[in-house]
């Protein structure tokens, strides 16, 4: 096997390993699982000579995924910050491919999945705002971030690239059900039990679709 072989199956032996403590408490394991199980990738992808706004992206979400791991607020903005950087590398990513074609956005099947992301937005923020506290300015700044990340998506026209759509839309579920876990459900809501089961698929499975589509 390969180091990039070894690497990618290091990633998905943390990412399904970090499943099991999802719902747990911070720990030093927790951490390191939910961190290298995307750092493996970025790793990967730098090995294999991808684009580098798919390495940052990589990167980003990983350290993105240390900040979370740990408890308290400074820890949480830290995590947003990253992850807010990461979409926008990957906008960067997906404007920058030569099959990028922003009419796309306007022409169906396109237009559809344009409407339904700009809903999403319209709902996320009279939804979100009140309940947001402090973080009321980070979580509104964060939201047309996701967004666009979405609709940059959708620009590209490349066969190869067919995964990317699903796996930001992956990407974007998983973003929105965390912040209604973390703002909207109450502490004893019997949601929050299967929350974290569904956030980490949808999101490492976007990071794994990403890489796959541009390494």
């Amino acid at each position: 096997m390969t180091g990039t072989g070894i690497l990618e199956a290091a990633a998905v032996c943390a990412a399904l390993g970090y499943l099991g403590f999802t719902a747990c408490r911070p720990s030093a394991l927790r951490s390191l699982l939910k961190t290298f199980s995307v750092a493996a990738l970025a790793i990967a992808a730098s090995g294999l000579g991808a684009p580098l706004w798919l390495v940052l992206g990589l990167a980003l979400c990983a350290l993105g995924d240390f900040f979370l791991s740990l408890e308290g607020e400074q820890a949480f903005m830290g995590g947003v910050g990253a992850f807010a950087l990461g979409h926008l590398a990957y906008v960067v990513l997906f404007l920058g491919h030569p099959s990028s074609d922003l009419g796309q956005i306007w022409a169906m099947p396109g237009l559809g999945l344009t409407g339904a992301i700009v809903a999403l937005g319209l709902v996320m923020v009279p939804v979100l705002a009140p309940r947001a506290g402090d973080l009321k300015i980070p979580v509104l700044l964060y939201i047309p971030i996701i967004l666009s990340m979405g609709l940059a998506a959708l620009t590209l026209t490349d066969p190869a690239l067919i995964w990317v759509v699903p796996a930001a839309l992956a990407f974007m579920a998983s973003d929105v059900i965390l912040a209604f876990e973390t703002f909207v459900l109450p502490e004893d809501h019997p949601l929050r039990r299967y929350t974290p089961y569904l956030v980490w698929p949808l999101y490492w499975g976007a990071q794994a679709g990403f890489y796959l589509s541009f390494s």
